[in-house]
């Protein structure tokens, strides 16, 4: 089954047209910068999703942890025809579905209403142990968080149950943008491998890496890509 939205209006060259339609106080641009072209890569050549296919129970599920900077998600979500990009400008606004954090009740698309740090990837291995206890082998379960979020326990709960429950059909992204506050000896992937996860470190600006990363192959394990791009403060 194919469920990639094939209707392309817009291209990766139009993002930055479409994220600069939301203003505001609260952006959160380095956030949400950082995340731009794992989500293109994810949502124009991975997921198995599309607007008219969010309730059939065979779609991948994207879930947003690092949801404190959603424009960029926004403007894919706009660019591949889920959400109408007029809503764009009111980004913040009293009226407007589009919050400065996601709202899966208001934002066609989301699966989860995102935002507080630790707790994306902890809902997607549930989700993962949720699809599996239905029977669904096909669907896959991404999850995108920061850095940032993996100074919080309860993420590291998370990958400690998943590789040990074997969840293959679960994946996580974690853009690295230098913001964690606590290094980890062999960098963030040792501390996924220690616990059973496959895992791959790329160039989080590069989509044929990032690709290649989001493909590879690894039965019986969960996977996890880490996307480097440039310091907050840079």
């Amino acid at each position: 089954m194919s469920m990639t939205n094939t209707t392309l209006t817009y291209t990766y060259a139009d993002l930055p047209e479409l994220m600069g339609l939301m203003t505001g106080d609260e952006k959160h641009g380095p956030a949400a910068t950082s995340t731009l072209d794992v989500l293109w890569v994810l949502y124009d050549r991975v997921l198995r999703v599309s607007p008219d296919g969010m309730t059939d129970p065979e779609r991948d599920r994207f879930l947003l942890s690092k949801g404190h900077g959603p424009m960029a998600y926004y403007a894919v979500l706009a660019a591949k025809g889920f959400l109408p990009v007029e809503w764009l400008p009111g980004f913040g606004s009293y009226d407007s579905p589009l919050g400065h954090h996601p709202d899966r009740t208001l934002v066609p698309g989301a699966e989860i209403g995102s935002g507080s740090l630790g707790h994306g990837l902890p809902i997607a291995v549930g989700t993962a142990l949720g699809l599996r206890a239905q029977g669904l082998d096909e669907p896959r379960v991404w999850a995108l968080i920061g850095d940032a979020e993996l100074d919080e326990g309860s993420n590291h709960e998370a990958i400690a149950f998943a590789g040990p429950a074997g969840l293959d059909r679960l994946h996580t992204v974690v853009v690295d943008n230098s913001s964690a506050t606590y290094a980890r000896p062999g960098g963030i992937a040792a501390r996924f491998e220690a616990a059973g996860w496959s895992a791959l470190t790329v160039d989080g600006r590069d989509h044929e890496a990032l690709y290649t990363a989001f493909t590879a192959p690894h039965p019986g394990r969960p996977h996890v890509v880490v996307a480097q791009v440039e310091p907050k403060s840079a």
